[in-house]
């Protein structure tokens, strides 16, 4: 499940993998061997069973015997973190609830504004060339605009953040991003110790849980790994989706917006984390016949599950019984403003400009190579330019916007190291330098 050929066609992989039944041996990375759960009910049968499936990696055998190496590229997005991601019954309550009690605290029509003027501000800069590239210029920086608001984060941390969590779902020098991922939000930490605001990071801290500081460092982690890659990830695919899929693509002119449709579409067949909700069996278990060895770890293919050719219901539209958010206790808390965001971020590059093309053929985009997400490395368009936004300081819905919300450069000097391919994040790094 690594390398080109399966990011160019997993879909065909998933297909080959079922004929071993609803789960089959899979390599997620070289030497690292796992389950891989194909079948829709084979997946909540995992999702929904806490008492024979556990989310503790220290219960992964080939880790802790050694034969997995610790700096496997897939080990950073596996291994144990105290965390709501990584653990299981009352403590995994206790984390879970610092995050749900801090997500309800951002009220819809604040994250609404929030990612609207980071559209508008981002949307501004290409607009008038005629030309981006709605990954690397839009999608992937817009959730990076709104968390830097939503965490209380200075620009040079979120610019870091990114390259540490795209690093490690690339598995790209993946040891070194955990790295520099941890670093980073433990100097964030240790700034709102010192410095409280209203903001999710200062909330968590208020929390009756009483995280310790490194739960905190890994709980950020878990909300920036939900809220960064997946969220660029269902930006892009259902912009991809709008603008090369005629169910879609010819409702646009017409000025109906299709968004929330498009946005159901890709949660069943390109959910933008498709293989993930690693789960570690706790003891032999037997599922249809196949023996689910105890510390093997079971990787939900939440994509696989999606298309299970058992579904009997092929209507999508309106559907939300995919599984692209999991399901079960660890249940993706941020659906709701996940969703809000790409609907939004999706709605005003629409509305901004309607007659956006790709630039290539639907069928020669390039996906991002690694076993958890379906990532796109590109998406090339052109249109006709259009003008900026009114100036700074226009009133939308009743709130005034400024340029100052959204600085131009990093609160701190910092380059990408110059033996790194000017990835999605270099690209990002450039973008708050004003490159």
């Amino acid at each position: 499940m690594y390398g080109p050929e399966f990011a160019a066609d997993p879909a065909a992989v998933y297909g080959r993998l079922r004929q071993a039944g609803p789960t089959a041996p899979v390599e997620l990375a070289p030497g690292v061997r796992a389950v891989l759960v194909t079948g829709y009910d084979a997946a909540l049968h995992v999702l929904r069973g806490p008492e024979t499936f556990s989310k503790d990696p220290r219960r992964w055998k080939a880790l802790a015997e050694g034969t997995v190496p610790k700096d496997s590229p897939v080990v950073p997005m596996m291994m144990y973190r105290p965390s709501a991601l990584f653990t299981d019954g009352a403590e995994h309550s206790r984390l879970r609830g610092a995050i749900t009690d801090t997500l309800a605290r951002v009220e819809s029509s604040t994250l609404r504004g929030y990612a609207e003027r980071s559209a508008d501000t981002l949307i501004d800069r290409f607009a008038p060339i005629g030309t981006a590239d709605l990954l690397g210029e839009y999608a992937q920086v817009l959730p990076l605009l709104v968390f830097n608001h939503l965490f209380g984060c200075p620009a040079g941390h979120g610019v870091r953040l990114v390259e540490g969590m795209s690093g490690m779902f690339d598995g790209v020098e993946a040891e070194k991003a955990n790295e520099l991922l941890t670093t980073t939000l433990l100097d964030l930490v240790e700034l709102k110790r010192l410095r409280p605001a209203p903001d999710m990071t200062s909330w968590l801290m208020e929390h009756p849980a009483a995280l310790t500081d490194e739960e905190m460092i890994h709980t950020l982690a878990v909300l920036m790994g939900a809220g960064t890659e997946p969220q660029q990830n269902l930006i892009a695919n259902s912009l991809r989706l709008l603008l090369s899929d005629d169910r879609f693509a010819g409702d646009l002119s017409g000025g109906t917006l299709p968004v929330e449709d498009a946005l159901d579409e890709v949660l069943w067949t390109d959910p933008p984390i498709a293989n993930y909700a690693v789960h570690y069996p706790r003891h032999d278990a037997v599922y249809e016949g196949t023996l689910l060895r105890a510390g093997v770890p079971l990787v939900v293919s939440l994509a696989a599950a999606n298309t299970d050719p058992a579904l009997t219901s092929g209507q999508r539209t309106g559907n939300r019984a995919h599984l692209a958010w999991s399901a079960g206790p660890h249940t993706c808390p941020a659906q709701g403003p996940a969703r809000l965001i790409a609907a939004v971020a999706v709605e005003k590059l629409l509305d901004r400009i309607p007659d956006v093309e790709l630039t290539l053929p639907v069928e020669e985009l390039r996906w991002r190579p690694g076993p958890f997400h379906r990532a796109l490395t590109a998406l090339p368009v052109c249109f006709p330019p259009a003008p900026a936004a009114p100036a700074p300081g226009r009133s939308e819905g009743g709130r005034r916007t400024s340029t100052a919300d959204f600085p131009a450069s990093p609160a701190e000097p910092w380059t990408p190291a110059p033996d790194r391919p000017r990835s999605a994040w270099a690209r990002s790094a450039a973008w708050w330098r004003g490159e």
